[in-house]
């Protein structure tokens, strides 16, 4: 999916091979800068790391007395940065933990304002847990210590400290814990034809809503078993029989269900929403609390519910959230809240089993600080939406291998991106037949542009398609994030499986990879760019309202074009070092925002992109010109392109300026040369090149070929006059 020239698919076609390599884990990586002793006091060396788990032994006198793993060998738990936390971890032999060091993580939260000692303090306090009994509590035996303002990166920390823990003791069988084993009994799936009642009393008696009520009294005395004093000291005033809160969840993923709470055309959006394989989680709530709080406006993340299912923590970011306007089921109470959260099909959550909602509730004990409190709201599906899944013949029962392990992976992976791909077949179409026009348009260009009224219409309207279809509503919009993780996949171990997960990624970048041979970079800038679209049609709706256009002189614009390539080439610098650091610098773009979120997020990136869009009033396509990384990368290999589509007369240039004066972005130089870099194939100046009302050669041909038309024909048998023969034959008649 991140392919930008033809040259790069033929290296990814050359390196695939080696990609097949296994992969280094990330244990065999850290590992060698740890001391044991560090992270196990009184520990002199790490052993040789296992064949079938990444987890080393950690010797004391030649003896081994704990079993070392990194969290991100075994779970994908990511936080602010988008990436997992590396923390090194020791366990025992009675499924203890010995020893725990944060050793690597991308956290802004904490780069940027949390010391990083107190995170390793809080890290270090996971020392003496005993996995055992959360494996008997389900992960709930221990007080999370939330440290305020990283609220997100400390319970990603615990969750995958904690996750990561069971499935090593589980596979050594340490503290008696046993392997997990494939499930025996009976499998289900959804059943489709299920239906439900549409009445509130009815969905609530059955369960197939689920509720949590706290009041204020319960709160208190919750809090009131704080180790801090603090807790008790801050209770809440109200009255102990205040409702706190009171909030519902149902899976309305499930057709029946959905049906039933939010009606038929809510259910519809909603289906239309949903990725193939995502589920869909509705959380209602009422009180003096809110599950919700204010901090996902400013992060982005949730972070005061979690969904846990097992080993599956999926954490709620604003991408996978929507409003719900109104409850369909009859009876139903009033809400002061009430939202649909998105399950990613990649979480490995799985809707036939129990799942809880995780509340997280906070108490102010100073003026920066908070203790904190966690609630759980278990659900079920009910059976009656459920139908049995007929079970596989039986096969012979033998111990799975790394090598079995990682093909059946891959096989999983292949089989999920195939049934993305067919699910897909509506989009794919599409933007299939988009392409197809783009091409057709590119390929008999002088016939399209003929009649200057009708383009317009017709580049117009191909826009707004690309924004509403393509940007707003299949959210593909190309990133040079892209660009960076493609060079960082090559480092990382390149998958084709991992580029083939979103089908209009991959065929965009596909096919402008093929473009930028054909006619550079402009067929995308121009075009297919949700985000360009944007700027060019607020442009005109400026220009319609008489807001004054600026030309910048050309000597200054000229100069301002190198920004966008300093900008990718120091994005591209730093994702050497570090990606997760090159994708926070990328905001520098602003498609997330006002395409991807749809201007739905922290008033700070709204601001900046309401910002370019603004700048792009006055200066048609701003951003684009002299900001857009993006289109600096799609520039450079554009130089390769083996085609020159664009016509041009002698004259262009010098005398004529018309197609330097009126190209959109300024791409034409006074010279008459067009600067394939910059230009966007909107295909202007070629309306201009046969343009009778504007273009000076065009006008000169017309007159004179009207000149001939009106001159008389010469009498037959006579040479026309200024032939050599002329005078003579004249005095021959005289």
């Amino acid at each position: 999916m991140r392919h930008f020239t033809f040259l790069l698919v033929l290296a990814l076609l050359a390196l695939a091979p080696l990609s097949s390599a296994q992969a280094e884990t990330i244990l065999q990586k850290l590992l060698p800068e740890q001391k044991a002793s560090d992270l196990v006091p009184g520990a002199e060396a790490f052993g040789p790391i296992r064949d079938d788990i990444a987890a080393a032994p950690v010797l004391k006198s030649g003896e081994t007395v704990a079993w070392a793993f990194v969290t991100s060998d075994f779970v994908g738990t990511t936080g602010y940065s988008g990436k997992p936390i590396h923390t090194l971890v020791a366990v025992d032999k009675d499924a203890k933990i010995t020893g725990v060091r944060l050793v690597k993580h991308s956290e802004p939260i904490v780069l940027i304002g949390i010391p990083e000692a107190k995170i390793k303090k809080l890290v270090a306090g996971y020392q003496g847990l005993d996995l055992v009994a959360e494996a008997n509590s389900g992960g709930t035996s221990h007080e999370v210590d939330i440290i305020s303002g990283a609220t997100v990166t400390v319970m990603v920390i615990d969750d995958s400290i904690i996750r990561s823990g069971l499935k090593v003791a589980r596979a050594l069988g340490l503290g008696g814990l046993a392997p997990e084993t494939a499930a025996t009994g009976p499998r289900f799936e959804i059943d489709p034809e299920a239906t439900a009642l549409a009445d509130w009393l009815t969905l609530e008696g059955d369960g197939t809503l689920r509720r949590l009520s706290l009041d204020v009294g319960q709160v208190n005395a919750a809090f009131a078993e704080n180790a801090d004093p603090r807790a008790a000291e801050r209770a809440l005033t109200e009255a102990p029989d205040t409702t706190f809160i009171e909030m519902h969840t149902a899976l309305v993923s499930v057709p029946a269900i959905g049906a039933a709470l939010l009606g038929e055309g809510a259910m519809a959006n909603l289906q239309s929403w949903l990725k193939p394989g995502d589920q869909a989680v509705a959380v209602l709530g009422r009180g003096i609390y809110s599950f919700k709080g204010s901090g996902y406006v400013r992060g982005g993340i949730f972070d005061r519910i979690v969904l846990i299912q097992d080993d599956v923590s999926v954490r709620f970011h604003d991408k996978h959230h929507r409003r719900i306007n109104a409850v369909a089921a009859s009876d139903a109470p009033d809400f002061a809240e009430m939202d649909l959260f998105r399950i990613p099909a990649d979480s490995g959550f799985d809707p036939t089993q129990p799942f809880r909602i995780q509340l997280l509730v906070q108490r102010p004990v100073g003026p920066i600080e908070k203790l904190f409190h966690t609630f759980e709201l278990g659900y079920q599906l009910p059976q009656h939406y459920l139908r049995q899944i007929a079970a596989p013949a039986p096969a012979v029962t033998e111990t799975a291998t790394p090598a079995s392990a990682t093909q059946d992976e891959n096989q999983a992976q292949s089989l999920l991106w195939k049934r993305i791909w067919q699910d897909s077949k509506p989009r794919i179409v599409i933007l299939g037949a988009m392409l197809s026009v783009l091409t057709l348009v590119f390929f008999f260009q002088s016939l399209v542009t003929l009649n200057e009224r009708r383009f317009y219409i017709f580049r117009m309207g191909y826009l707004a398609v690309t924004l509403v279809v393509l940007g707003w509503y299949f959210n593909a919009q190309l990133s040079v994030v892209n660009i960076l993780a493609l060079f960082n996949s090559f480092i990382a171990g390149f998958s084709w499986q991992a580029f083939l997960l979103d089908p209009l990624t991959f065929i965009l970048w596909f096919a402008v990879a093929a473009a930028l041979l054909f006619w550079g970079r402009g067929a995308y800038c121009g075009w297919l760019c949700p985000f360009g679209a944007l700027q060019e049609l607020t442009n005109q709706i400026a220009r319609k309202l008489r807001i004054p256009q600026w030309t910048l002189p050309w000597g200054l614009h000229e100069r301002l074009w190198p920004i966008k390539y300093m900008i990718f080439l120091g994005l591209f610098g730093v994702s050497l070092m570090s990606i997760e650091q090159a994708e926070h610098l990328a905001e520098v773009e602003p498609f997330k925002t006002a395409i991807v979120l749809k201007f739905i997020r922290a008033w700070p990136f709204v601001a900046y992109a309401v910002a370019l869009l603004v700048a792009g009033l006055f200066v048609e396509r701003f951003y684009c010109r002299y900001l857009c990384p993006l289109g600096a990368a799609l520039a450079i290999p554009a130089r390769l392109r083996m085609f020159d589509w664009l016509k041009r007369y002698q004259e262009c240039g010098n005398p004529c300026q018309t197609c330097a004066n009126e190209c959109p972005v300024q791409s034409i130089h006074p010279t008459g040369e067009i600067n394939p870099n910059e230009c966007i194939n909107c295909l202007h100046c070629q309306v201009l090149y046969q343009s009778e009302a504007k273009c000076p050669v065009v006008i000169k041909k017309l007159k004179r070929r009207a000149k001939l038309a009106d001159s008389p024909p010469p009498a037959l048998g006579m040479p026309p006059a200024g032939h050599p023969n002329a005078a003579r034959t004249t005095n021959s008649n005289m």
